[in-house]
């Protein structure tokens, strides 16, 4: 029996928190179940139907696995002279794939460049087979969509225990959000932890106060 593959990330832009990135494989009939059950790309639904989801996603489903990248992983990618943010995707989708050893895949591709996103994974697998990398997948593959949900769940637990932990609302994580925006500024240098230090706005924030003294 064929199965299939679907791997997708969540927190690829915040400057709070970890990435993730979870890999879900169904068998044929699990298509439909998962449509049928209103599965689709995690940003078209609200955050209390994904929390549903999230378990019953899980029970359907012939396995999945997910993959939490913390910030200083990826400011280590970011600020190298040999990988970036999406070698370390790739190199992540790899690991999932191999473990979950799929029959054939499909990939929401980070790059603009599809060609070399996917001969960069095809090469690094253990487990060869098909792989499909396109952008959008996860609105066009509910299998892709499975797992856009998955890693979207887990993300924004991760936002809501770090809220509660620090005792301040520092809204979604993303820079385009006022909270966090203004939490960056007061708060960089007391959570250093929590915070992307690649990100130019982080950047900013630090020269900025040192600059004050």
């Amino acid at each position: 029996m064929t199965t299939l593959c679907g791997i997708d990330e969540a927190g690829r832009g915040p400057i709070i928190g970890s990435l993730y990135m979870a890999g879900v494989v169904i068998e044929p009939e699990h298509e439909a179940i998962l449509k049928k059950m209103g599965v689709k790309d995690s940003k078209l639904l609200t955050p209390k139907r994904r929390e549903a989801l999230f378990d019953e996603i899980q029970k359907v489903v012939k396995a999945f696995k997910v993959i939490r990248v913390p910030p200083e992983e990826i400011d280590e990618a970011v600020q190298s002279e040999t990988t970036n943010l999406n070698w370390l995707e790739a190199t992540h989708a790899v690991a999932i794939l191999d473990e979950l050893k799929p029959d054939a895949s499909i990939i929401d591709c980070p790059s603009p460049n599809i060609k070399a996103y996917t001969t960069f994974i095809e090469k690094k697998l253990i487990n060869k087979h098909h792989i499909t990398c396109a952008h959008h997948a996860d609105t066009d593959y509910v299998v892709v969509g499975a797992a856009s949900i998955l890693a979207k769940v887990l993300r924004d637990r991760e936002i809501a225990e770090l809220r509660k932990k620090i005792g301040v609302d520092f809204g979604s994580g993303y820079i385009t959000d006022p909270k966090t925006k203004a939490f960056v500024e007061s708060y960089w240098d007391k959570y250093p932890e929590i915070f992307r230090h690649s990100w130019k706005t982080f950047k900013n924030a630090a020269q900025q106060s040192l600059g004050n003294y």
